[in-house]
């Protein structure tokens, strides 16, 4: 099930789910002229531009637009052509589209965002080699899917949890080892600004979080990167959306995050946070490159307030080198059993649940699933 990289490439003449594979060093240097293994370039932190792509134009060939003219910090916004990666690289055509700024995401009385709200999120970032020493730049341009106004259905089908595990874990150290055991720090530096899943395991997610995280709540995404698959009314009906990842400049580039942590929780699973400080930690599609993950398990038990819960998502995609070796002789049912053994060896946590929220709508969307456990 799990794909041979994580770097998908539209294919601008296939509107279907077949993708070209592109190893993301190798593009990212060929595009944008980045080292192949240097963390000296930095992004700039900045707030994306919205635009706007009612369900009426969702499924127009968009390949170019405006950029809202705005500012965070000293980044600036331009009026630049928009792409995304595949037809940047195939064509110049311009196909307009309404764009507008931050009034244009619109909320009800419950903080829920409404189908005013745009199913992409299209922007530039720049990134700088270094300030110090070398001021060329180049910009990125990426493509953030929001989760709304998209053609898909979102159900919840629960999921039963059978499996018995013996009071004593039963793993032995091979189970944990990895294709690739090499540091991660040096796999991790590039940035990596694509999705890991498709754009219907992305809404399904994003839908299930607007559902099952309190409005005020603190949370923490733990394996973050430049996205978490919140909603776009989190980071103002939140208290706090902290974040830890591989890549600093990755979590940079996340605008929902209010403060994040660079952290390898492979190297060292403790968290970087004071006991009881969050209501609520998620984990998108990560927990199958934990080396360690009764350890972080643990650890996010500590920092959860009483009541707080844990949502770990996982679907079927994985860099397999990076994948421990057991998830990948695992199918998707034996996943959510297997995550469900993490939380019972970590201990201090309730009988935890399990859902398919795997999206409905054309095509073979990839599978989404949900372990959700309550901190006793």
């Amino acid at each position: 099930h799990c794909t041979t990289s994580d770097t998908f490439i539209p294919n601008p003449k296939k509107r279907n789910h077949l993708y070209q594979m592109v190893p993301l060093s190798i593009f990212s240097a060929f595009m944008f002229q980045l080292p192949l293994f240097s963390s000296s370039y930095q992004i700039p932190q900045q707030k994306q531009s919205r635009i706007v792509c009612p369900p009426s134009m969702a499924n127009m060939p968009l390949t170019s637009s405006a950029i809202f003219e705005g500012s965070r910090g000293s980044v600036k916004k331009k009026r630049i052509p928009l792409f995304t990666r595949s037809s940047f690289l195939s064509t110049s055509m311009i196909i307009p589209v309404a764009f507008a700024g931050e009034e244009s995401c619109a909320f009800n009385g419950d903080g829920m965002a409404i189908e005013k709200n745009p199913r992409y999120i299209d922007s530039e970032i720049q990134m700088s080699y270094s300030p110090d020493n070398n001021p060329r730049s180049r910009g990125i341009l990426v493509r953030r899917f929001t989760g709304d106004s998209t053609p898909f259905s979102f159900p919840v089908k629960k999921v039963r949890l059978v499996n018995e595990w013996p009071e004593d874990p039963p793993f032995l150290p091979d189970d944990f080892s990895r294709q690739d055991p090499l540091d991660d720090g040096a796999f991790y530096t590039v940035p990596r600004l694509v999705y890991h899943i498709d754009e219907p395991a992305v809404a399904a997610l994003t839908q299930y979080y607007r559902k099952n995280i309190e409005s005020g709540s603190e949370i923490l995404d733990i394996c973050s990167s430049w996205v978490s698959h919140y909603p776009l009314e989190f980071p103002r009906v939140m208290k706090r959306i902290s974040g830890t990842g591989m890549n600093k400049l990755e979590l940079i580039a996340n605008d929902q995050l209010s403060d994040y942590e660079p952290k390898n929780l492979n190297s060292d699973p403790k968290l970087p946070y004071n006991d009881n400080s969050f209501d609520v930690v998620t984990c998108v599609v990560s927990i199958d490159y934990l080396i360690h993950p009764i350890e972080v398990l643990k650890e996010v038990r500590r920092v959860l307030r009483p009541g707080g819960k844990v949502i770990i998502s996982q679907s079927n995609r994985c860099f397999p080198t990076k994948a421990i070796k057991m998830w990948l002789s695992m199918n998707d049912r034996q996943h959510l059993e297997l995550i469900n053994a993490y939380f019972q060896y970590a201990g201090g946590f309730k009988t935890r649940e399990a859902f398919d929220i795997t999206a409905d709508g054309s095509g073979a969307p990839d599978p989404m699933f949900i372990v959700e456990a309550v901190k006793a």
